[in-house]
């Protein structure tokens, strides 16, 4: 087999690589130790599907991007998927080349160099923290939701509203989050079955039961409408401003799948099965969304009054309003619980990729050593999983205690670095690719035109989000020295990024001089 057609397995040492147990290397990507061949096909979309959290997002976002874009959300969700499906096919091709855990931080580095592979591994690790953190919070307050409903007592369901309560009951969750995640990938991947399941059946329930709802006359379908070609036209939204605002919701929607390919290591068929793994997550997701989000329109319309889907008083939880009169009080239940579930198993498998990121960073050199132990057992990367659990429950206890204002803010400051590292891996994919463009149609395609298609349209929407955040209308209101507070502390934690990566340099030079993983090596060098 020639060069370009060999591709390293999950554990092999490359030429040019170090070996499993850290040895010296001279550029190659290096095996780390984990668990291979944990993972099929179908193991590795659910863990995808599952990291995105669809009922959780739809819950959320649904009110809020109909309160943007009104009837065209459904277009919307379109426009949002459309980057994200073309830095999937940058992902695909990049993990053919190196199917490595660190992704996006080990690509941009191969591509771009230390620095720029550092920032971008770091935007993917605090994007993660703070996700976790809102999944937690979110897990938590759906437990006592459930816990009220179920024993139909307003005061066990009024038990969220303690900080103590909440904060105990938020760390407890992360707590077995973090030991199921620290049990391995065959552990994490019986779960999400049942969970993804779950979340699946009871959206195809609600979706079959709200388009049995639109047009029925009821006082709580008033304001139902009949479908219309039009809802899929984003051209049609009323403004510019407008249709980034939900652009920037939908993309927050898809985020996560890339959870595939973090995974690729302990995946069989490491090279072909987590981009394809990850393009089946995407179909599912944007499915789902669209089928929940035209039915629910039909049901309730999008307006700003009763159950209109951008209500003020009910968007920013949208099946809590509407479990009840679309699904009937008994099985309104099963709304709550498909919330909790989404959450709580998205919670558990998004320790993944900020762990093994973590992993491929220290392995690499580019984070303390002590990061690059692997469970002789579980075969997982234990430290990095349990400083990642650990994180999460400082930093959101931190910000529940200090002030809600900060926690929201930096929630939506979320969307920033997902812009950010997402881009930043599409082009990866050009550049690292380059030679290869005028090889055949489908490279120049997929490895050219697509992803860099996709990672203009994500530059395009950070910087959007950018001039955004710097009004202290946007998130919670509040500002610091007349500068939003979401502007602050998004541009703030890459700034923290900028720090640590000077820190580092200090502590290990020869990463950051090149000498670990270099752009030069290429990395297709295994013999089949």
């Amino acid at each position: 087999m020639t060069q370009l057609d060999a591709r390293p397995r999950a554990g092999d040492t490359v030429r040019g690589s170090a070996p499993a147990d850290g040895g010296s290397d001279s550029g190659g990507v290096r095996g780390k130790g984990l668990g291979g061949n944990s993972v099929g096909l179908m193991g590795s979309a659910v863990i995808g599907v599952s990291t995105v959290a669809p009922v959780y997002c739809l819950t959320s976002t649904l009110g809020s991007t109909a309160g943007e874009v009104g009837v065209q959300m459904p277009a919307v969700f379109l426009a949002g998927f459309l980057p994200m499906l073309l830095v999937a096919f940058a992902y695909r091709e990049l993990n053919k080349a190196m199917p490595d855990c660190g992704t996006s931080f080990t690509w941009t580095v191969k591509a771009f160099g230390p620095r720029v592979g550092w920032m971008c591994g770091w935007g993917l690790v605090i994007a993660t923290i703070i996700v976790l953190s809102n999944l937690a919070g979110v897990a938590t307050s759906y437990f006592w939701l459930l816990a009220g409903e179920i024993t139909g007592s307003a005061s066990v369901a009024a038990l969220d509203d303690s900080k103590p309560v909440h904060i105990i009951t938020c760390l407890a969750l992360v707590a077995v989050a973090t030991a199921i995640s620290y049990r391995g990938m065959t552990a994490t991947k019986g779960i999400q079955y049942a969970l993804v399941g779950l979340q699946l059946v009871v959206l195809a329930l609600f979706v079959t039961m709200a388009l049995g709802k639109a047009g029925s006359g009821g006082p709580d379908f008033a304001s139902s409408l009949d479908f219309s070609w039009s809802w899929l036209n984003p051209f049609a939204v009323q403004s510019f401003a407008a249709f980034t605002a939900g652009l920037s919701l939908s993309i927050f929607m898809f985020w996560g799948w890339d959870a595939c390919l973090t995974a690729n290591e302990e995946t069989t068929g490491s090279e072909k099965t987590p981009g394809r793994a990850a393009l089946i997550a995407m179909v599912v997701l944007v499915g789902s969304y669209l089928a929940t989000g035209v039915a629910a329109q039909m049901a309730v319309g999008s307006g700003t009054s009763g159950l209109g889907l951008a209500n003020p008083d009910t968007s920013d939880n949208v099946f809590a309003a509407l479990a009840g009169p679309v699904m009937g009080p008994g099985l309104g239940v099963l709304l709550f619980l498909a919330v909790l579930a989404s959450a709580a198993a998205s919670l558990q498998t998004t320790f993944i990729p900020v762990a093994r990121t973590v992993l491929a960073m220290s392995a690499y050199e580019a984070m303390p050593a002590s990061y690059a132990e692997v469970h002789p057992r579980f075969r997982t990367p234990g430290r990095a999983t349990i400083t990642a659990g650990i994180g999460t429950g400082v930093f959101y206890t931190v910000m529940t205690l200090v002030s809600e204002h900060v926690l929201v803010d930096t929630i939506y400051a979320l969307g920033l670095m997902i812009c950010f590292y997402y881009a930043l891996t599409a082009f990866a994919c050009a550049w690292y690719f380059r030679a290869e463009l005028t090889r055949s149609a489908r490279d120049l395609v997929f490895k050219g035109l697509c992803p860099l298609l996709g990672g203009i349209l994500l530059a395009a929407v950070f910087a959007k989000t950018l001039y955004d955040m710097w009004d202290p209308a946007y998130g919670s209101g509040s500002s610091v020295f007349g500068v939003g507070s979401v502007f602050v502390i998004g541009v703030g934690l890459l700034l923290l990024g900028v720090v640590l990566m000077v820190a580092m340099e200090r502590r290990s030079p020869a990463f950051f001089r090149g000498e670990v993983l270099t752009k030069e090596t290429p990395a297709l060098v295994v013999e089949d």
